[in-house]
């Protein structure tokens, strides 16, 4: 049985209109371009579950299952937090959600989006959802039905983002007219676009995997092992920890600004033969079914982020994302999917990350 695809996701500019919700987008950065626009996931659900602050949206992809009418559209949403001491070799740091719809809905057209940029609404306001009316922080897009307790216009999901916007801007803005004016959130991460293309499989790399399978290792004597256990089992994590990861490199040099590998139902591209799960480590859905691979956010993003600082900075290995393998309803809410973080060895890290 041959192993499903894998798509290649690279960033690219584009214009703002290409990269919101009518036009169903895979993009990095800026602010979520919600599908469905109720039910959306708000605090504490957006919160980190170590520091407890807000987390930043970090990608969406457009990802709808050819059929099956309740995924015609379907996004997944992942969020991280921006506090660079979060990021221990665990994923509370992160956390994914699933919308999806099916083709006739309430909020988007049954034909597909044109191509063309359509007609400027000047009269409309941003930090609203247009049909179910749910307002949006000013700073982070998420829900937010805290208003400012002088305007009453710019609404914030909380008081962290709240104060932070009166620093930045609406200090001077309050109460005038530019205060409606959306500009750049500072907590926000730059936003690009999400374009995507197979990956193309070397000619030999079928032989090397068949060649994999049939190597066969010979087991030494009881007697053999005694005197050599101690060392190889010295040994034998770091080869097997250097042998994954040259795979890695391996894997990614034809495409090295890849930022996305998406394989729903494949496999995912580890860095490190530490801290790969099993399949109890993976929780089912709420739902019951289990949950499958779907895509993997590579260490090469980071470089886009700009997030490096003095002494500390948001940091993983690779990002793994599971999802309900039958992807459930949920009674139309934003449903949590699971991700996995994994992280390179300091080794590793320095030679992964491009001058």
């Amino acid at each position: 049985m041959s192993s499903p695809e894998v798509v290649l996701g690279f960033l690219e500019d584009a214009p703002p209109w290409r990269l919101r919700s009518p036009q169903f987008p895979s993009k990095v950065g800026g602010k979520p371009s919600w599908l469905s626009q109720r039910g959306l996931p708000s605090s504490p659900r957006l919160e980190c579950d170590g520091c407890r602050l807000p987390m930043a949206f970090l990608l969406q992809i457009y990802a709808p299952i050819s059929g099956q009418d309740r995924s015609f559209h379907r996004t997944l949403f992942l969020f991280c937090c921006r506090s660079p001491e979060c990021y221990t070799n665990n994923s509370h740091c992160m956390k994914v959600f699933r919308s999806q719809l099916p083709r006739k809905n309430e909020f988007y057209s049954y034909d597909p989006p044109p191509d063309d940029e359509p007609p400027n609404d000047s009269g409309s306001n941003p930090n609203v959802l247009p049909v179910s009316g749910v307002k949006l922080c000013w700073v982070c897009g998420c829900p937010g039905n805290k208003a400012c307790s002088r305007c009453h216009t710019v609404t914030y999901c909380g008081k962290n983002h709240q104060t932070l916007h009166w620093k930045h801007t609406h200090k001077k803005e309050c109460c005038s007219q530019e205060a409606s004016v959306v500009t750049t959130s500072p907590f926000l991460f730059s936003e690009s676009e999400l374009v995507t293309e197979p990956e193309e499989e070397e000619e030999d790399e079928k032989d090397t995997k068949e060649a994999e399978e049939e190597e066969c290792v010979e087991c030494p004597s009881f007697a053999e092992s005694l005197a050599e256990r101690d060392l190889e089992e010295i040994a034998m994590h770091e080869t097997e920890d250097s042998k994954v990861f040259q795979r890695f490199k391996k894997k990614i040099a034809p495409e090295p600004h890849q930022v996305v590998r998406y394989s729903r139902g494949g496999c995912p591209l580890w860095v490190s033969s530490q801290h790969i799960p099993s399949d109890k480590d993976i929780p089912t859905c709420t739902c019951g079914s289990k949950r499958t691979f779907e895509f993997q956010v590579m260490p090469q993003l980071l470089n886009s982020l700009h997030v490096d600082s003095t002494g500390a900075s948001i940091d993983w290995g690779t990002l793994v994302i599971y999802t309900c393998s039958a992807s459930c309803n949920n009674d139309d809410l934003y449903s949590s999917e699971y991700i996995w973080k994994q992280d390179f060895s300091p080794d590793q890290h320095t030679q992964i990350k491009p001058t």
